[in-house]
């Protein structure tokens, strides 16, 4: 998987890649962004309604002061969380671009079959895996809280969920290019090892300031590497 990392950042200055890289990125921000106004706006509005029902419009500056603060505060932690599940969305909607400037340098044979993914398919694909991921994380908060009041686990137990999600995700974005789309859960199930390190590997990128802006885009093309080395 070592192998598979280098030859990823080795072809992040392919043409076809760092486009992906650039509107990957760009769509990142816009949705961000959007999440960001839409808490701004509904904190504000919230705690406007609770000041009128305080005391009228004298609580309103109180509530704007609170508002911001809060808002701050909560944008900074939605982006925190949300940061892997919408870049991974995103990357699943161009991913079939990444997979097929790797197969086209480093698996020509394999790509001579490949089936192109349609749009159609890539966006669900995309937004299964950042729904996913949002529930999945919220289903195990509870456990994570456990662990965290307790001292120990929480940031181990956060990265062994989101190594199974993130090596399901990428591993289903190339697999998906060479066998049908019916075929997958036994292709996850003969696979388990090797997208577990995929995963870890790509959770790892996440965890890294600077290097999370360019893990979705390592991370498919690594998938590429895994999945074809592991097919020789």
């Amino acid at each position: 998987m070592i192998q598979a990392l280098f030859l990823s950042i080795g072809q992040l200055f392919d043409r076809r890649v760092a486009m992906v890289f650039v509107k990957s990125f760009a769509l990142t921000i816009v949705l961000l962004g959007a999440v960001s106004v839409a808490i701004w706006y509904g904190m504000h509005q919230m705690l406007d309604w609770i000041a009128l029902k305080l005391g009228g419009t004298g609580w309103l500056g109180w509530a704007e002061n609170t508002a911001d603060i809060s808002t701050i505060v909560l944008v900074l932690l939605a982006h925190l969380l949300l940061f892997r599940a919408v870049a991974i969305a995103v990357i699943g909607v161009f991913a079939d671009e990444v997979v097929e400037a790797v197969e086209l340098r480093h698996y020509p044979g394999a790509h001579a079959s490949a089936r192109s993914v349609p749009f159609a398919r890539s966006i669900s694909m995309g937004l299964g895996s950042g729904l996913r991921a949002v529930l999945v994380n919220l289903l195990f908060s509870p456990i994570y809280l456990i662990l965290l009041l307790t001292g120990i686990g929480t940031p181990i137990a956060f990265f062994l969920v989101n190594t199974w999600l993130l090596g399901r995700d990428l591993g289903d974005m190339v697999a998906v290019r060479h066998m049908p789309y019916g075929n997958l859960p036994r292709w996850r199930r003969r696979t388990i090892f090797t997208r577990a390190m995929l995963g870890a590997l790509g959770t790892g990128l996440f965890l890294v300031p600077g290097l999370n802006l360019l893990a979705p885009i390592l991370g498919a093309a690594m998938a590429a590497h895994a999945f074809h080395q592991g097919r020789r």
